[in-house]
């Protein structure tokens, strides 16, 4: 018998119904979780598309084509506006055209556009997004794929000279070059890569306090920013999804045509039931890719009351903290540095006046005084009675009757 068949509960993100996120084990529905979630939003399908899915649906995501995971984000708005179209109500263009619908797109429909430029120097589509006066954080985002030439840059302005650059090679599949200057700080930058030779590149940055922030493109034959001037007057590529975000990391894809489009957060929660959990020692396990801090966003088991409860929950920018809570007390805690937007394995084994923490292949604490939380039959995506959801993927997660051995805890949380 393997450690996941002796779970009480164990959730690997599979089976899924409109509300419903199907546990592994039990197999009853008493490990179920309900999930809801106003509206459409986006997931990777098995094939590896984007792909849209409704109201209450569970985004189980396939991202980079490995096992699926639950999808959890928060709430989010794409300001971008014709995020598929590349022209209409604030688009401009500076010696581009554009041919709509040229090619295969990422979610795998003809909907890609073809850009190219028209002359040697001063080639660009610019969208403007209006915003309040101070300094605000964005994550901006765009698919593109190769055309003719090897080089795409973009940049996101305030007021000259403020701005972030960023220029990305073809070849070899890198953004080789980003910087911002004056009022602009760069947060974050990085490329996802997706089927048929699309890139997902983003950037992450905070603005200066201009009430109009400016994304610009253009397809590149030689590595110069945006201003320089071009070997090529008919360098093209091909561009879809245009995303710009209030946030401090990517999400999902959002799809606007000519208005900002709103995607709500996940919420899944209630999994168990007082039976499934009358333990009175056991291992609590999660396997998870925790996104950057979004308040205090958390995974708790417990009694659905503060008075007995074991959770993670998620402090500063750096930070996990592990805590178990019987009769009110914090019988057991430990802080630990972890990189966030990572996959981190995470362990706690309970019984009286022992009380492990595992994170990611290694014991990492110790407490040897205390109670075992009562009563714990509510395992959720979420802190108690509140809005600090959690934000992340969920890859694995399982409740045990017993308390595993160092060798197993070990095993379970080796990455």
């Amino acid at each position: 018998m393997s450690l996941a068949d002796e779970s009480k509960l164990l959730l690997i993100p599979s089976g899924y119904n409109s509300g419903k996120v199907y546990s592994v084990f039990p197999t009853d529905g008493d490990g179920d979780f309900i999930y809801t979630r106003s509206g459409d939003a986006s997931r990777i399908n098995p094939g590896g598309y984007i792909e849209t899915v409704g109201t209450n649906i569970p985004r189980i995501d396939h991202t980079a084509g490995n096992c699926p995971s639950l999808l959890l984000e928060p709430q989010r708005t794409n300001l971008a506006l014709y995020s598929e179209q590349f022209l209409g109500t604030n688009w401009t263009s500076g010696n581009t055209s554009l041919t709509s619908n040229n090619t295969i797109a990422p979610d795998n429909q003809l909907t890609a556009d073809k850009l190219a430029r028209t002359s040697t120097s001063g080639s660009y589509r610019t969208h403007f997004i209006y915003k309040a006066a101070n300094a605000i954080t964005y994550t901006t985002s765009m698919f593109i794929k190769q055309g003719s030439d090897n080089y795409f840059a973009m940049r996101s302005q305030g007021s000259y000279p403020s701005r972030v650059d960023i220029r990305f090679r073809f070849d070899t599949g890198l953004i080789y070059y980003a910087q911002a200057t004056s009022n602009f700080t760069l947060i974050d930058y990085n490329v996802e890569n997706y089927p048929n030779g699309w890139y997902r590149l983003y950037y992450t940055y905070t603005t200066d306090t201009h009430t109009l922030l400016s994304i610009t493109m253009s397809p590149r034959a030689t590595n110069g920013n945006i201003d320089s001037s071009d070997t090529s007057s008919n360098s093209f590529a091909y561009v879809w999804g245009i995303q710009t975000e209030v946030g401090n990391y990517l999400t999902s894809y959002i799809k606007t045509e000519g208005i900002t489009v709103t995607r709500f957060k996940d919420e899944c929660i209630n999994g168990g039931s007082s039976s499934l959990f009358n333990i009175t020692e056991g291992t609590f396990f999660v396997d998870t890719t925790p996104f950057t801090r979004e308040a205090n966003d958390r995974i708790t088991l417990s009694n659905n009351n503060y008075s007995n409860r074991i959770f993670i929950s998620k402090s500063g920018s750096t930070q996990l903290q592990f805590f178990i809570v019987s009769n009110y007390s914090t019988v057991a805690i430990y802080t630990a540095n972890i990189n966030y937007n990572e996959r981190n394995k995470i362990a706690f084994t309970f019984k009286e006046n022992e009380f492990k923490f595992y994170l990611n292949g290694s014991l990492v604490h110790i407490d040897t005084n205390g109670s075992v939380p009562t009563g714990l039959y509510d395992l959720s995506f979420k802190d108690i009675g509140s809005s600090s959801y959690w934000s992340g993927k969920i890859h694995d997660t399982r409740v045990y009757d017993r308390v595993l051995t160092e060798a197993e805890a070990i095993q379970l949380t080796t990455l």
